[in-house]
């Protein structure tokens, strides 16, 4: 729950500076969209996070398979 907690309150934090940022892009110099790269940058370190709570076998690991294999013989295993 920490992990998840933590998580959470990156990504707001993520929300909550990028907004800025790209207010005062857009203030100071609209022409050039700078805040790109901080966003990328943060993003990347935003998603190795969420796959180090959620972890990648979540998406494709045993419980999916077997979801996959359920759906498509319309019965439980």
């Amino acid at each position: 729950m920490r992990r998840l907690r933590a998580f959470y309150g990156h990504l707001a934090l993520y929300v909550a500076v990028l907004s800025m940022l790209l207010a005062i892009n857009l203030l100071t110099r609209p022409q050039h969209l700078w805040v790109v790269w901080p966003a990328l940058g943060w993003g990347f370190a935003i998603v190795m996070q969420a796959l180090q709570v959620w972890g990648p076998a979540r998406f494709l690991g045993p419980d999916w398979e077997r979801r996959q294999v359920e759906k498509r013989l319309g019965r439980p295993l």
